[in-house]
Order: structure tokens, then C-alpha cells, then sequence
């Protein structure tokens, strides 16, 4: 089963959709980070979870 390490991201409500998939889009491309869950709230601010995988390096010799 792989690892992996995550990271909490807070959008506050007055962040346009655009920007918000701005910001996820360059974690995903220059990070290497996924969409794990998207949390929307009535207020219009997102709480993001963005996770990657951990690659450990096993010894060969």
C-alpha cells in the first residue's frame, strides 16, 4: 500500500473559481501534488486536502 504526505489548504470565499484553479493547477504540476478531497462550504470558502506519494528508496545490496 503506498504512502503519502498531505497538505491543508484553506481558500478564502472572496478567491474567484479561476484563481482557485490556478493555485490547485500550479501545486499539481510544479509540486507533484493530487486532489484528495474538496471540502465546499455555504460561505463559499474551500478547504482542499492535496496529497503525494512518498517514494522510499529500498536497498538493493
Amino acid at each position: 500500500m503506498p504512502d503519502y504526505s498531505y497538505f491543508d489548504m484553506y481558500i478564502p470565499r472572496d478567491t474567484t473559481r479561476e484563481a482557485a484553479r490556478q493555485l490547485l493547477t500550479e501545486h499539481a504540476e510544479h509540486g507533484d501534488w493530487e486532489l484528495d478531497r474538496l471540502r465546499l462550504y455555504p460561505d463559499g470558502s474551500r478547504h482542499v486536502r492535496l496529497r503525494r506519494r512518498i517514494i522510499r528508496v529500498t536497498r538493493t545490496m
